[in-house]
């Protein structure tokens, strides 16, 4: 293989796809860049088993050949190269880098047992404005788990019908919900998808337009421009959200958002380096009193609410109410309460297409 193409295109594609690059597995292949010149094009791949990156560039191919290099050294050492011109060259098992006067040199893998990565998937598909699924994604995905006990739920389920798509994360101990507009759709879907794949999906996706998104026997793809991100879906049922939010509350209360999130954010700092990083909600007529309590230090300040229902003394863990709280978009939010050990819920105050659960925390006095 030998092939030739400018620094900045080669380093931009690196970055793209290395983020699919195993970072700890047995098998070496799955930390590789594959590296396929053909057709005055330079076709970079990398797979982790669950998610795929493909992005093609162009590129003066003299010798038609594929390798696999080394993800992170290869993208750590071509991203300092991106102003010059460079050419990639095989000879046995290694690739010379030349670049302006000098050559480098890294050891390379046959290509031979590089995972397949199929894009043939088109069996169904539904678009969105770019916006909106940007929206879902960043809303959503912070709210999955992040350990493998639970598989499903480190992926947001996506439930598509009647012009208009549901996404719902849970880690079971807070949930978020959305519900956004679809363009088309090819048919009512249920899917689960990565947190990680939304993710990557959302940093390629343009910054307006719509986009396709397809999906076939538990695989997803969507592509942008010559990037192709193609990953698993997660199989088996999600939890049912409608069997989780309360159906009515006993205490509502409506709050401006940036005064409450200050508030929270000043009481979270003494508690940060505590397990849960505690703080309560102390609700009576006309206020919420916000406190958090440490060998730190203490901090208590009231902050002026609008409360219909019940007083209640509720502890919680900070950074689940913060995450809730900028997740929402407008100026004033509504939290929905029963009692100090059940689910509380945050909503914007109008739009309430958005909804965050939290479970609250046990305490001395309130176990």
């Amino acid at each position: 293989m030998k092939t030739v193409c400018e620094g900045i295109n080669l380093s931009e594609a690196v970055l793209k796809v290395v983020k699919a690059c195993a970072v700890r597995t047995t098998v070496p292949l799955l930390e590789c860049i594959k590296l396929s010149a053909r057709n005055d094009e330079l076709t970079l791949s990398a797979t982790d088993g669950e998610i795929s990156i493909q992005q093609t560039i162009k590129a003066e191919v003299y010798e038609e050949g594929e390798i696999c290099v080394p993800g992170r050294y290869f993208s750590d050492f071509i991203k300092k190269l991106e102003d010059v011109q460079i050419t990639l060259s095989v000879e046995g098992g290694r690739m010379e880098i030349g670049y302006a006067d000098s050559q480098s040199y890294m050891q390379v893998l046959a290509a031979d047992d590089f995972p397949k990565i199929s894009t043939d998937i088109s069996e169904n598909s539904f678009k969105m404005d770019v916006a909106d699924l940007k929206k879902v994604i960043n809303s959503t995905t912070f709210c999955c788990a992040t350990d493998d006990s639970r598989p499903n739920l480190k992926g947001c389920q996506f439930l598509i019908k009647n012009g208009s798509v549901c996404v719902t994360a849970l880690d079971g101990f807070r949930l978020a919900t959305i519900t956004a507009p679809v363009k088309s759709a090819t048919a009512d879907l249920d899917i689960i998808c990565p947190a990680r794949t939304l993710s990557e999906m959302e940093k390629m996706l343009p910054s307006e337009g719509e986009t396709e998104i397809f999906v076939q026997r538990g695989m997803i793809l969507v592509s942008v421009d010559d990037t192709v991100l193609t990953s698993r879906l997660y199989g088996g049922e999600f939890i049912k959200k409608e069997n989780i939010i309360p159906k009515s509350f006993s205490t509502v209360v409506t709050v401006d958002k940036t005064a409450l999130r200050s508030s929270i954010e000043r009481a979270a700092i003494l508690v940060r380096s505590d397990k849960n990083s505690l703080i309560i909600f102390d609700i009576s007529a006309g206020r919420i009193e916000i406190s958090s309590n440490s060998e730190i230090g203490n901090v208590q300040e009231p902050v002026k609410a609008e409360v219909e229902g019940h007083d209640i003394r509720i502890a919680m863990n900070s950074k689940f109410i913060t995450d809730a709280v900028n997740a929402l978009s407008e100026d004033v939010i509504k939290l929905s309460f029963n009692n100090q050990v059940q689910p509380f819920i945050c909503t914007n105050s109008q739009d309430i297409n958005a909804l965050y659960l939290i479970l609250p925390v046990r305490t001395a006095n309130n176990a």
